[in-house]
């Protein structure tokens, strides 16, 4: 008989997050949607760049079922070194963004957050299944899949047909 907590997810819907209030979060509530999860920083070379198009994206399918789940981490080079608050903070005063970001988390390493151990499962990178660095990116479908893996450097903008053939939308 296996335990609640050792059960391997089978969709992202599976789990559940902590937002950045700290307030679990069930990603079952994305059911039927097309995600795109990315792990950001505030005080990367990448951030202003990466913001900026995550909110066209954001902006453009927001209504046709597409949601950008963002999760602070500080595994690289320490370039998120603020609480979850001022993380918040930043990210909506900065950029103006209005798709969710969770509470900080890890994305590689023994207390690597489940949700990344499901998308790192789902994809394969070049070199395994470890993060890069900040804003790497997966797409997930309407059935809580991983489709696709993008490596940090791949600008959002870059993924609009994959998210349009996702959605089902010309």
């Amino acid at each position: 008989m296996t335990s609640q907590a050792s059960k391997i997810p089978e969709t992202i819907y599976d789990l559940t997050v902590k937002d950045a209030q700290g307030n679990d979060v069930d990603l079952s509530i994305y059911k039927g949607k097309v995600l795109l999860i990315i792990n950001v920083a505030s005080k990367c070379g990448l951030t202003d760049s990466n913001y900026a198009e995550l909110n066209q994206l954001y902006k453009k399918y927001k209504d046709q079922g597409f949601e950008i789940l963002a999760f602070p981490c500080n595994q690289f080079d320490e370039q998120e070194p603020g609480t979850n608050e001022e993380i918040t903070e930043f990210v909506c005063t900065r950029f103006k963004s209005e798709f969710p970001i969770f509470g900080k988390i890890e994305v590689n390493g023994d207390n690597t957050a489940p949700v990344y151990k499901f998308l790192k499962a789902g994809k394969w990178g070049f070199f395994g299944d470890n993060i890069q660095w900040n804003f790497t990116k997966f797409l997930v479908d309407k059935d809580g899949k991983v489709t696709d893996r993008y490596y940090p450097t791949t600008p959002p903008l870059g993924l609009e047909h994959g998210i349009k053939e996702l959605l089902g939308v010309a």
